[in-house]
């Protein structure tokens, strides 16, 4: 067999690869769905997808779910290439698992450089965020109502200021940031008692448990695709020497 001649083989050996690179694609989608799961569905995604710095910090979410797909398209690839043991396929598995790969190198070096400089890009967006909080234009209400269920669910108010962020608009909802937790820290602002600690922490916190997330995915993604170039590679010379 030469070139991209197909044949269907039943070699156990060719089995077995055909098994590795079905793991491969079965992978691929789970590295989707988690993918999708922190893009969409994780804690407080209205904050998130409200604010310049949420819709930055899906960048990553959005690349992996992209890879994820490649990479279930790339393990079916695989599969048909072992059952068939054709060397064209296999060779086009490797090829693009290879340029994926080194795109997420090429990314994750990137990343790092510019990590200090995407620090300082989130503190300047989240203060100039704080402005929507007070004003009572039709566009700052997405915000505002995002703000409002993450302080309701993680007991915070405001912004960087505390209550004083809402400047107008908590006279028209007093109750925005009610601290009925006497476990929780309160203070008083204009006669209520709200929670003194603001959300900026908080807001910190999902952003960092997103990009752990990805990081983790990114990091075993790269052990596949690795498993993956050294099986097809493998198989490819063995198809060859027949």
């Amino acid at each position: 067999m030469r070139g991209c001649g197909i044949r269907v083989s039943y070699d156990p050996n060719y089995i077995l690869f055909f098994v590795l690179f079905c793991f491969l694609q079965l992978c691929g989608i789970l590295i989707l769905a988690l993918s999708i799961w922190v893009r969409v569905g994780s804690d407080s995604q209205g904050i998130l997808n409200s604010t310049d710095v949420g819709s930055s910090s899906h960048v990553a979410a959005d690349i992996l779910i992209a890879v994820g797909a490649i990479i279930m398209i790339m393990g079916f690839l695989g599969c048909c290439g072992a059952i068939k043991e054709s060397r064209c396929m296999l060779l086009l598995f490797f090829i693009g698992l290879l340029l994926i790969l080194l795109l997420q190198v090429a990314a994750g070096i990137l990343g790092a450089v510019l990590k200090s400089e995407s620090d300082r890009i989130i503190n300047e967006t989240l203060h100039d965020n704080t402005e929507l909080l007070s004003t009572t234009g039709e566009s700052a209400k997405q915000f505002q109502q995002a703000m409002a269920e993450l302080q309701k669910e993680f007991k915070c108010c405001g912004l960087i200021n505390g209550a004083a962020d809402w400047g107008n608009n908590f006279q028209q909802h007093p109750k925005l940031c009610e601290c009925l937790d006497m476990q929780r820290s309160c203070t008083t602002y204009n006669g209520t008692q709200v929670y003194k600690e603001p959300c900026i922490s908080t807001i910190k916190d999902l952003l960092a448990k997103n990009f752990i997330i990805v990081i983790g995915v990114a990091f075993g993604l790269a052990v596949i695709e690795i498993l993956g170039l050294v099986f097809s590679m493998v198989l490819y010379c063995q198809i060859g020497s027949k």
